[in-house]
């Protein structure tokens, strides 16, 4: 009956943000981006690998490259948000939406990042989490001239709360890019692939979504600020997104 009540909340929340529109912000701040990062933290994710995860996205989101991505941009600014996601009960803000205009605005983040607790716990429920980014895409105080959701998981599994497939639908109607981490390795010792399947190929075909959408993988948490830094890069700057433009001018369409 628990399960049963997480899904139709899901359910509701899902329909109740495609039904309505976007809210009008007296003041709204205009962005490059607003960006949902969504990291796993269920249970095949201990304790040490969330401090891990946590430090990889602090030291990518305060490095030199991605702050000149930042003000490199029309506006010199974008919209950031942390959530940690586990089953369909629990996905967990960590870090409010933020503005990052500068080394200053990025170091108050990494300073969150490690100083905030784990928060999010249980099995996948990847629905419910690009529903969680979704929400806080359409409910924000930001208008971006771009709005992406990134999510990190070492698995393509959902175990409890409504189909990838039909949050995904959704999202990608509204033109918002689902981008994805996929990680290979579950532990820092890497003892290898934590799933039998090919976990990019299942990225590709069952997670991601919408213009310029793509897959980074990090082959094991050595690797794993290298991953975040480069993706952040990618998703700041637009690359994807004018590679997937002239993809189209080619086709002719």
């Amino acid at each position: 009956m628990r399960c049963l009540a997480w899904t139709v909340s899901i359910w509701m929340l899902v329909t109740t943000v495609v039904a309505a529109p976007r809210p009008v912000v007296a003041e709204e701040e205009v962005v490059d981006l607003e960006l949902v990062l969504l990291a796993d933290a269920t249970g095949s994710i201990d304790d040490a690998e969330i401090r891990f995860q946590r430090e990889g996205y602090a030291a990518a989101i305060t490095d030199p490259d991605v702050l000149g991505a930042i003000t490199g941009g029309l506006h010199g600014k974008i919209a950031l948000t942390y959530v940690e996601w586990g089953d369909a009960s629990s996905q967990q803000v960590v870090v409010p939406w933020t503005v990052i205009s500068g080394a200053q605005d990025a170091a108050k983040i990494a300073q969150v990042l490690r100083a905030t607790p784990r928060l999010a716990f249980g099995s996948n429920a990847i629905g419910s989490a690009l529903a969680k980014g979704m929400e806080l895409l359409e409910t924000n105080a930001y208008k971006g001239l771009r709005r992406v959701i990134d999510l990190s998981a070492d698995s393509a599994n959902n175990w409890n709360g409504p189909p990838i497939s039909t949050v995904r639908e959704v999202i990608t109607a509204k033109g918002i890019t689902i981008n994805g981490l996929a990680i290979l390795c579950r532990d820092l010792e890497c003892g290898g692939r934590p799933v039998s399947y090919n976990l990019e190929e299942a990225f590709q075909r069952e997670i991601v979504g919408g213009p310029g959408a793509f897959v980074i993988t990090a082959g094991d948490m050595k690797s794993f600020a290298a991953a975040v830094k480069r993706k952040l890069i990618l998703e700041i700057a637009g690359v994807a997104v004018q590679q997937f433009a002239k993809d189209r001018r080619k086709q002719g369409r």
